[in-house]
Parts: structure tokens; C-alpha cells; sequence
């Protein structure tokens, strides 16, 4: 028996809560009705807790993909996705999903066991013990830190959804000692406050930014926006001034559906390619940029001109500076920055009687819009040079697409173009799915673009169909990158999630053999032996099917939206 397990056994008396009780009830407190993980020998007491709590405990197969559920939980839904693991190997399997959660702004919240309050400095072969696990977790995620005593943990919850909810969102991670989950602190302890939710007003913008910006779009003759992750809540903000300034709208990948596909202001999702570099270089142009850090993850045919004035609304201060210097920055909450900057644009056309966009030639206001209104093209007077743009940019993708097409088609119709998808780093994702995959809701497609990492896609789905169990969630994954974390199979069959996986199969790691290709290199180590995945997914509790065709595809993926089980859709034509 180990120390930990002997000290378990302790009574706790009837007045007083654990640490790890404490821990649950803060989380209660703030609102997590799901947590992703997995029980181990020194985390046992906080999963206690939670099967007290009436919190929804749900356990993948690996600590990298419970992170990557609550990834996928945290994007679809908005709020905080919290993923619970144990010391150790435990804590670094989840460190991958952190990195991604910190590259993507997502607002995943870690939580595991440390090493005891006295526990030696130069360590003493702890089981599981780690050289500086708190370390490993402070160099990928936003923040992270111990919490010393009984009394702090309340505080140190109501810090982390601070962390999570306000600003720019970066995952958090508490490293609670051991020995402090089964240790009891009476009810009416000294110092113990209750965890109190984190309530926090929008950033405003500075009014001067807000004029100055209005001040640069009057009279602009080329105005473009570029809508990334940040501004995935600002949607009818972001429509309302790209038809107020007739200006066509770009988003990143993280941003895709916040102006849906078919509006047609819509000029394309992924800003990668050349053509939106080449509208941006000509004279006249302006760049809105909200919420995007305009990297070069997203932007793969180059920067931002340097000559381009760009209006930057975000709410990271280093994110105005970021990979293009700001003509006007505005330190602004994305959907508030966009409506007071829409605000000024209208009273200054007033004043001036200038026409600010089909909109304010009407003299009034409209009706704030929802995501899915939209105004016809000849309303709100396109200018031809952005139509040309959006027709460059999908002639573009659809080179690039290729193979791919028929794949996308098939999601598209089976989910009446409603599809969550949930996508891997691979080919058919982000040369197909990225810019031609029609989207009409913001947080629509989960894609891990900053890290890149492989085998996001099907734990990610996971926790998005957990989080929004009536949404037609998709997962697109790639024969290569499904094998990094192919086990949750068998985590979405025991949940009986009516979740198809899509594996499109090109024999390797297709995208590392095409860049051999392009260098002249030998091509070795990325032809990978088949995998029969049908016979895998049956084993593993869920449905298998190998569509030859498009059509099949379909069928197959309209038995699976409505199955009892997961469907594996192996593709290989």
C-alpha cells in the first residue's frame, strides 16, 4: 500500500471538505459541468469528489487526446474546457494538447496531482516523480502554478477562470500537492472564502483609436477585413461593418464561419492565399484585422505589405503588434471595438453626408444582424475589384483542393451544410475543408492551425459532440495522423456517439512526401503499410464502412450522423 493510499483511508470529519472537495466545488461554482480525464493512483480523491459533485466525468484512453477532448469541448461551446489527469507521465501525455491550446487561444484548463508539500528538493524516486513538472507545464501553457495550502485553493480556481474568460485566452495550469486532496479543512476554516464566478465587463476601446480608425476608412476606395479566432463572438459585429463599409471579408482558420459562406461579402476562409496578399498591395487598400494575430501559420503566401494601413482590434496588446505593425491599434474587446468603430463610421457619414456603404445611405441604423442575415450583392454594391478578389481566391483553392473535393461535397450534402468539423493537420483538411468546406456558424471547423498537430481531430470531435450533442460533428482525419491517437475510438463507442470519422487514406504522411518531392530529397519514412481501419473501428466497438465513391460517402456518413455508435469511413479513392 502506498503512503498515499494509507493516508486516504484517514476519516474526514462530518464538518470539514477536502482539498479535493474544495477543488470540485470551485469548479461547480464556475459553471464545468464536464471534465476529460483519466483516474491514477494519486489523483483518486478528486475523482471522489467529482462522482459526488454531478459533474460529468468522461475518461479517453490517453491524457493527450482528454486534452484534446476538452480542446474540442472548449472550442464548440465558448466556455472552458477542463481536462483532470494524474502526477507525472500523466500530466506531460496531456502537454502536447496544452502547446496547442496556447498556439490556438483556447481556454483549457489542466489540473493534476504534484509531488507533497515536503517532498525533498533533490528528489527521492517518488513514484512518478518528475525533475520539475510544474516547469514542463509553465513553458507551453499561459499560466500555471501550485497551490500551497487548503485555504488558497477557492481563490486559485476563481484566478484561472479569470485567466480563461478575460483577455486573450491561454490554457491554465494548477498543480495541486497530493497530499493536500485528502487533507480536510473544517467548513468554517480560517481564511477559506468561497469561490466566487469570475464576472468581467468587455475591454472598451479608447475613443481616440475608435475616431482614428473611422478617420483612415473614409473615403477608402479597397477596405478588407480579416476575422480570426478572437473574433468568433463578434459575428453580427464583424457583418455589420464589412456591408456597412461593402467590404469583402477574409477569416483564419479559427475564424471560419463568422460571415457565413454564402454571404456575399464572404471572400474566403484561410488567408493564405496569394491573391489576397497581391488586393492588399495595391493602392488603396485597408486592412481591418480583428482578433488575428495575422501569422504566418495562416498567412503562407507572406505578410501583411508593409505599405498597407491596417486597423488592428484586439484584445492582447501584443497581438496589435504582431506580424504587421498597426496604422491604428484598438485595445478593444473584439465585438465591442467592431460595434463602436461601425458607430463612429456612421455618424461621421452623417455629418459629412458621404455614403458609408448601402447600409447608411438607407439614414438609419439597421437592426443589429445575426449570423445568418444577409443582403443581397446588389444592395450592398460590392465593389468589382473585391469580387474579383473572391473569385481568385476560390479559383486558387479549388487547384489546390484537388482529390479532395468529392470528399468535402459528400460532408457538405449529408450534413445539409451544417457540418462541425472536427480536423486533423492533414491534406483534405486544410488544402480541401479550409477554404472550401461551407460554413454558416462561427467555431464551425476545429482545426489545430498554429501547432499543427497530428491527431487532434478525433478526440477534439469528441468533446465537441459532447459539448453540443445535436450538432452534426464530423471528423476528418488523415491514415497517418489517426494512428497518433486512433485508441479514442474506443472512448467516442463507449460514450455511443453517433460520430463519423472520416480517414482519408494516401499510404503515409502525404504532405512530408510532397515536400521530399518539391526538394529532391529520397522519399523514406513516409510510406506507411495499410491499415484495414474498418476492421479496427469494429473492434474497438464502432461501425466500419469502405464507401467506394462519393455517394457512398454520403450514405454512409447520413446512417452514421444518425447511428448509435461511431462509423469509421475509410476512404481510399
Amino acid at each position: 500500500m502506498t503512503e498515499h493510499a494509507a493516508a486516504s483511508k484517514n476519516t474526514v470529519p462530518q464538518d470539514a471538505r477536502t482539498g479535493a472537495q474544495l477543488l470540485v466545488e470551485a469548479l461547480a461554482a464556475h459553471g464545468v459541468d464536464t471534465v476529460f480525464g483519466i483516474p491514477g493512483t494519486h489523483n483518486l480523491d478528486l475523482f471522489a469528489a467529482l462522482a459526488a459533485s454531478g459533474i460529468r466525468t468522461v475518461n479517453p484512453r490517453h491524457e493527450q487526446g482528454a486534452g484534446f477532448a476538452a480542446d474540442g469541448y472548449a472550442r464548440l461551446s465558448g466556455r472552458p474546457g477542463v481536462c483532470i489527469t494524474t502526477t507525472g507521465p500523466g500530466i506531460l501525455n496531456a502537454v502536447t494538447a496544452v502547446a496547442q491550446a496556447y498556439s490556438d487561444s483556447i481556454p483549457l484548463l489542466t489540473i493534476s496531482p504534484g509531488l507533497p508539500l515536503a517532498h525533498p528538493s533533490g528528489g527521492n524516486g517518488y513514484l512518478h516523480e518528475v525533475k520539475d513538472q510544474l516547469g514542463a507545464l509553465e513553458a507551453v501553457a499561459g499560466a500555471a502554478w501550485r497551490i500551497e495550502s487548503l485555504a488558497d485553493i477557492p481563490a486559485a480556481v476563481t484566478r484561472a477562470f479569470a485567466l480563461l474568460t478575460g483577455g486573450r485566452p491561454r490554457p491554465v495550469h494548477l498543480e495541486i500537492p497530493l497530499d493536500l486532496l485528502p487533507a480536510a479543512l473544517p467548513a468554517d476554516g480560517p481564511g477559506l472564502a468561497a469561490p466566487v464566478p469570475v464576472l468581467r465587463a468587455p475591454l472598451q476601446p479608447a475613443p481616440q483609436a475608435i475616431r482614428a480608425a473611422a478617420a483612415l476608412l473614409q473615403g477608402t476606395q479597397r477596405p478588407v477585413i480579416i476575422a480570426g479566432g478572437g473574433a468568433s463572438h463578434a459575428a453580427a459585429q464583424v457583418l455589420e461593418l464589412a456591408h456597412l463599409l461593402a467590404a469583402p471579408v477574409l477569416t483564419t482558420a479559427n475564424g471560419k464561419g463568422i460571415v457565413p459562406t454564402d454571404d456575399p461579402l464572404f471572400a474566403g476562409a484561410g488567408i493564405h492565399e496569394p491573391a489576397l496578399v497581391e488586393y492588399l498591395a495595391q493602392p488603396g487598400a485597408v486592412l481591418v484585422a480583428i482578433g488575428t494575430e495575422l501569422a504566418p501559420a495562416d498567412m503562407w503566401a507572406g505578410p501583411v505589405p508593409p505599405d498597407t494601413p491596417v486597423i488592428r482590434i484586439d484584445v492582447d496588446p501584443h497581438g496589435l503588434g504582431a506580424n504587421a505593425t498597426a496604422t491604428v491599434p484598438v485595445l478593444a474587446d473584439a465585438a465591442v471595438g467592431t460595434t463602436a468603430l461601425t458607430a463612429a463610421l456612421r455618424t461621421a457619414g452623417a455629418e459629412d453626408g458621404a455614403d458609408v456603404g448601402a447600409e447608411a445611405a438607407a439614414g438609419s441604423a439597421p437592426a443589429q444582424p445575426t449570423v445568418q442575415q444577409t443582403t443581397p450583392v446588389e444592395s450592398v454594391g460590392l465593389p468589382e475589384s473585391a469580387g474579383r478578389l473572391r473569385e481568385a481566391i476560390r479559383a486558387q483553392a479549388l487547384r489546390t483542393a484537388g482529390e479532395h473535393l468529392p470528399v468535402l461535397e459528400a460532408i457538405d450534402r449529408a450534413t445539409a451544410g451544417r457540418a462541425v468539423l472536427a480536423a486533423d493537420s492533414n491534406q483534405a483538411s486544410y488544402y480541401g475543408a479550409l477554404g472550401l468546406l461551407p460554413a454558416h456558424r462561427p467555431r464551425s471547423l476545429l482545426y489545430p492551425s498554429g501547432l499543427g498537430t497530428l491527431g487532434y481531430g478525433l478526440p477534439a470531435g469528441i468533446g465537441a459532440k459532447l459539448a453540443e450533442p445535436e450538432a452534426p460533428v464530423v471528423v476528418l482525419e488523415g491514415d497517418g495522423g489517426i494512428m497518433f491517437t486512433v485508441s479514442e475510438l474506443a472512448c467516442a463507442a463507449h460514450l455511443g456517439l453517433a460520430l463519423p470519422i472520416v480517414v482519408v487514406d494516401n499510404g503515409g504522411y502525404g504532405e512530408i512526401r510532397d515536400e521530399m518531392v518539391a526538394r529532391h530529397d529520397p522519399v523514406q519514412a513516409v510510406d506507411l503499410p495499410g491499415v484495414d481501419f474498418v476492421a479496427l473501428a469494429r473492434a474497438m466497438g464502432c461501425a466500419g464502412e469502405a464507401p467506394e465513391d462519393a455517394a457512398a460517402l454520403r450514405e454512409g456518413l447520413q446512417r452514421a450522423l444518425a447511428a448509435d455508435r461511431p462509423t469509421v469511413l475509410h476512404v481510399r479513392w
